[in-house]
């Protein structure tokens, strides 16, 4: 029995080899994954920085008592709107109506005085061509009547202060602008001895953005342009595009108007600012705002959907599907946003094809079978860059 097993079973084996050769190989590669890519191409981007400032009032000027004496009214809404010599506050006149009469009555002494000395020096001149009086006599007279109208011109400055000192007690607005909160109660005694701040008016529309950017980033933009890279904005046409705390963009749009002509030493940054136009009066001063700085325009950019790049420990980078079909790891620079795309400076190069969709079943090295992207209808491109703020930039 023992030898016919042995005998039989290079047979079997046989057997067992044909029917395995009778049935193809079943594991076979698997498929590539499909994903969308959008094909790379140099474009021109507005060149946008991202910051952060300040909003301060257009004109702010303190109302002060010019003159002493008992406040006895406000005259004006707290908070409210005014407008330029509008009454704000009354100051009891009668004391300075009183240094007026006072002034008026002394400067009609004076002028009185004035009358007789002159008539008598007309006098003294006919008695001096006839030898009839001493050169001493005629002198003081003549002398006499310079200091009296000496004294007449200083009676009559005494009057305009007086007077003037009057019109101060009606404290007006010096300026268009909202009105702040009142500083000094009715019955006070204001201006003693200095000038007291009774309220505040703030000019509201427009309003300063005030921020800075570093000198460095200066310094590069200035490299850029002169390389060709990028075309600056004409001075007084740098726009700024401002975002509210809670994320809300402001419609209107700002224009710088001025930059410090020297750098702060303690930050290393150079202060500028922009006017904003704030014709609801929704925007307040010293609310700090995100805003964006149209410089200019970027040459040579790349402008890539948001959702084909990502970030890791080592920066930010994209997905690429090189010429044999293989996904490949590519880091890039971005700057910033336009609309729904991310503005890439380096790392690409044009005819890249950038994998947007289906990211997560890719492996880099693997093969990959590509489609045209096709972009969500929720994320449809805008035009102008966006309020995204730039969290995955490179830089």
């Amino acid at each position: 029995m023992k030898n016919f097993i042995l005998r039989a079973a290079p047979w079997c084996l046989a057997l067992m080899l044909a029917a395995c050769s009778d049935h193809p190989n079943q594991a076979t590669a698997p498929t590539p994954p499909l994903v969308g890519i959008v094909t790379a191409h140099e474009e021109n981007a507005p060149l946008v920085k991202h910051l952060v400032g300040r909003l301060s009032a257009f004109r702010s000027a303190d109302v002060n008592a010019r003159v002493a004496g008992v406040l006895l009214k406000r005259a004006y809404v707290e908070g409210s709107e005014v407008r330029k010599g509008q009454l704000l506050f009354e100051i009891d006149p009668d004391p300075l109506q009183a240094a007026l009469d006072s002034a008026t009555a002394q400067l009609a002494k004076d002028q009185a005085n004035l009358g007789q000395a002159r008539a008598d020096f007309a006098r003294y001149q006919k008695l001096h061509q006839q030898k009839a009086i001493a050169e001493k006599t005629y002198t003081d007279q003549k002398f006499l009547v310079q200091q009296q109208e000496a004294t007449v011109k200083a009676d009559q400055a005494s009057v305009r202060m007086a007077r003037i000192d009057l019109g101060y007690a009606h404290v007006t607005s010096p300026i268009d602008g909202r009105a702040g909160q009142q500083q000094v109660t009715e019955g006070a005694l204001v201006g003693q001895g200095s000038a007291t701040l009774l309220t505040t008016v703030s000019q509201l529309d427009p309003l300063y953005v005030n921020f800075t950017i570093g000198v460095n980033d200066l310094n590069a933009l200035q490299r850029a342009a002169e390389r060709g890279d990028i075309r600056l904005a004409e001075p007084n046409k740098t726009t700024v595009k401002v975002t509210l705390p809670d994320g809300t963009p402001y419609a209107k749009v700002g224009t710088v108007d001025f930059s410090a002509p020297t750098v702060d030493p303690a930050t290393g940054s150079v202060t500028l600012r922009a006017l904003l136009p704030n014709p609801q009066f929704r925007l307040l001063p010293g609310t700090y705002v995100t805003l964006q700085m149209k410089l200019g325009e970027r040459h040579h950019a790349f402008l890539i959907p948001q959702a084909a790049v990502q970030r890791d420990i080592t920066g930010t980078y994209v997905l690429v599907v090189s010429k044999d079909g293989k996904v490949a790891h590519r880091n890039v620079t971005t700057d910033g946003t336009q609309g729904v795309d991310w503005v890439i400076t380096s790392g690409l190069a044009a005819g890249d094809q950038v994998i947007a969709s289906g990211l997560q079943v890719v492996q880099i090295g693997a093969q990959a079978k590509t489609e045209p992207w096709q972009p969500p209808a929720s994320t449809a491109k805008t035009d102008g860059p966006s309020i995204a703020s730039a969290t995955a930039s490179g830089k």
